[in-house]
């Protein structure tokens, strides 16, 4: 996501956020990586998984509590219900916004793995400045935890702190693993993150790769199987 402008004096690119919700997700995680990361190297993120996973998947109850027809997805009007019973308190728009954007199958419903997405973009953005009022707790501290662990993951991918994860900085996280088969290893993974192609990474995008990896896309498949 996002458009590429050059200058003529200089070789850099500056990426240009392509909406109001990207640049708002960017200059979010610009704060974030002011702060610093906790984690060292790709290899503790792989280790991190297992308990990611766990957290993630208690977050299905939730889930289940606020799709109302239980039809398997939450349209904007459950999301609206939602976000007003955890107290988060962001604008219709703000909402509609954070819905089209996670919304990627475009369907008009959430998915759970886009509900999780969209969830950790809320913990991200209610830092924001401009979202002061978004600042009540989500009232969940172990999911909480767990969208802070994917913050620190992307900030130490992010070496150049721009809010994106190129092909380059990807490869070089990968390759401190110092295996033979790194290289090859950094270039699947961003591929499976870059899901526009366009060679840059955001957290949304980051996000989404982070719910396959870790599995959260098997539950799915099993309840589809289970309907079938």
């Amino acid at each position: 996501m996002g458009g590429v402008m050059t200058k003529a004096d200089s070789p850099k690119k500056a990426w240009i956020p392509e909406t109001k919700l990207e640049a708002r997700m960017v200059e979010a995680m610009q704060r974030r990586e002011a702060e610093g990361t906790t984690i060292k190297s790709f290899n503790s993120i792989i280790l991190k998984f297992p308990k990611i996973d766990e957290s993630l998947r208690k977050c299905k109850a939730i889930f289940e509590q606020f799709d109302e027809d239980s039809n398997g997805s939450i349209d904007q009007e459950e999301l609206r219900k939602c976000f007003y019973k955890l107290e988060i308190s962001f604008t219709e728009e703000e909402i509609n916004d954070l819905f089209v954007a996670c919304d990627i199958n475009e369907d008009m419903g959430m998915k759970f793995n886009e509900f999780i997405v969209l969830l950790c973009l809320v913990f991200l953005l209610k830092d924001d400045p401009a979202a002061l009022h978004a600042k009540s707790k989500m009232g969940m501290p172990h999911l909480e935890a767990t969208f802070q662990t994917l913050v620190d993951a992307f900030v130490f991918l992010d070496k150049d702190k721009n809010g994106y994860v190129s092909k380059n900085e990807m490869v070089q996280a990968i390759n401190e693993t110092g295996e033979r088969s790194s290289g090859g290893i950094a270039l699947k993974r961003f591929e499976e993150m870059d899901w526009d192609n366009n060679g840059m990474v955001n957290f949304k995008e980051f996000l989404f790769a982070f719910t396959r990896w870790v599995g959260i896309d098997d539950i799915e498949d099993e309840e589809d199987e289970r309907e079938i």
